[in-house]
């Protein structure tokens, strides 16, 4: 099989011209939607979601905010799903969705996969989905997991990729025997006290670190997203402070390519972390299998010491998470007998449970065996092309770009904002920000479902049929804003 046919990547995008593109969206004033238009986009919820509000409303009096997960706060209130299939979702209220959400990215074979739905249902009718001993399909998921990546030599599965980051730096820490982290400017590595540090928008540093102490951070650095030369400004001044343990990378760019990176970047990064006796952190929690049965790093070539996993290493069930990489580097995790020096501790009682292991087996395998995360990457580039189109019709300021399956739209440009110029972050971070959540409800309001109304991810069970009613109902969206 070719590289077109192994990876969903079509063309890598070209980054200056996006940037270009990018930056010409956060020059110009918000274009949000008019505000008649917006009243009918809200008039749906009122009209068409009243279980969902009931249920969240009455969930609010027992959950912080009245939903458990980041992806589910949703303006003007979060929707209540019934029901998941292929390529849609529905509501309590009976509406359907596009879903675009894909669960954060990890379902490339689309909801609820039927074959792999089987092999669970045939696991819990023999063994039940926790065991806290060794089940057979642990080592059958890491062989597999290593045929795809051949630098993950041993791996060592956990309960979610902001677990597997966590590991991942302690057995950096130990390997090393350096302390210092760095990572890019607005990348997401879960939330972990040491990485909640420079969140989505590069420079911010400790601005979303409420309730975690100083000490928690004072190891975590970034550097500018591209920017190899801050990179190896850091690099250098932490050998005169004792080294550099790990550089952590999402490989197409922080907050999953919102702020994309040059073809070769990864490349240099690695030949970086070589130079300065660092190990490479690939976070390939989205891109692991999405891009590609060899991830990221297949696609571009490039070796990490260590790879995180998350949503895709169960093809969407539960405890899905891990890290894996070096032998040496791994065998910091080792216990009993088997240990080699000081142990990097980790734990979790329900991690590699029979249940996510026989789930992630059989999804890996029937996403080799459909070519999954190639004919989503070519339903993404479908998507794109027609939201481009869109665009450039209505003479819209907005940006669609792809890597793959992994679709952006930037329309505020709210994660695009610069550090290097506060007043102007302050003065315009909440009206963008608020346009954004304007646009996530007007999509959702037109049966579209998106994470956070700027990324999109996209499915084997997106035909061309589901893209093209998708384009529809976005063009309804577009078409609303000021000045069209």
């Amino acid at each position: 099989m070719s590289d077109s046919q192994q990876y969903a990547i079509s063309e890598w995008p070209d980054t200056e011209e996006i940037y270009a593109r990018l930056r010409e969206l956060v020059r110009q004033p918000v274009r949000p939607i008019r505000r008649e238009r917006m009243q009918q986009f809200l008039d749906y919820f009122e009209t068409r979601c009243a279980k969902s509000r009931a249920l969240t409303d009455e969930a609010k009096k027992y959950i912080p905010g009245g939903v458990q997960h980041n992806l589910a706060f949703n303006y003007p209130f979060p929707l209540a799903i019934a029901k998941a299939e292929g390529a849609y979702m529905w509501d309590v209220d009976g509406n359907r969705y596009i879903d675009f959400l894909q669960a954060g990215g990890p379902t490339v074979l689309g909801n609820n996969y039927a074959p792999v739905r089987e092999k669970v249902f045939e696991l819990l009718q023999s063994c039940g989905p926790v065991i806290g001993l060794f089940h057979e399909y642990e080592l059958k998921l890491v062989q597999l997991i290593n045929r795809f990546m051949p630098s993950v030599e041993m791996f060592r599965m956990l309960g979610s990729g902001t677990e597997a980051v966590m590991a991942a730096i302690r057995a950096a820490r130990a390997f090393t025997g350096k302390k210092k982290i760095i990572k890019a400017g607005g990348a997401y590595h879960g939330w972990s006290d040491q990485m909640v540090y420079g969140l989505h928008i590069p420079g911010t540093k400790r601005l979303e670190a409420t309730g975690i102490p100083r000490g928690a951070t004072s190891n975590t650095q970034e550097f500018y997203p591209n920017d190899l030369n801050h990179l190896r400004r850091l690099l250098t001044l932490n050998r005169l402070r004792g080294g550099t343990a790990a550089v952590i990378v999402e490989p197409v760019g922080p907050e999953s390519g919102t702020r994309p990176v040059p073809r070769d970047f990864n490349q240099k990064v690695r030949e970086l972390c070589d130079e300065f006796g660092a190990l490479l952190i690939f976070d390939e929690v989205v891109t692991g299998f999405r891009l590609g049965m060899g991830g990221a790093q297949g696609y571009f070539g490039v070796r990490p010491d260590l790879t995180v996993f998350g949503k895709c290493i169960t093809g969407g069930y539960p405890m899905a998470g891990g890290v894996g990489g070096r032998r040496e580097v791994m065998m910091c995790f080792a216990a009993g007998i088997g240990g080699t020096g000081e142990r990097a501790y980790v734990g979790g009682t329900l991690s590699a449970n029979p249940l996510s292991c026989v789930a992630g087996y059989y999804a890996l395998l029937e996403m080799e065996r459909t070519n999954a995360p190639v004919i989503a990457g070519r339903a993404g580039d479908r998507l794109t092309r027609g939201l481009q189109e869109i665009i450039d019709r209505y003479h819209l300021p907005f940006v669609a770009y792809n890597q793959g399956s992994i679709v952006h739209l930037e329309t505020s440009g709210v994660m695009l904002l610069d550090t290097k110029n506060p007043f102007k972050l302050m003065r315009e971070l909440k009206p963008r920000r608020r346009m954004m959540e304007e646009m996530g409800a007007a999509y959702m309001a037109q049966g579209i479902v998106t994470l956070a109304g700027s990324r999109i991810y996209t499915s084997m069970a997106d035909t061309d049929e589901v893209i093209d009613e998708a384009l529809n109902r976005f063009e309804y969206v577009l078409s609303s804003v000021e000045g069209v």
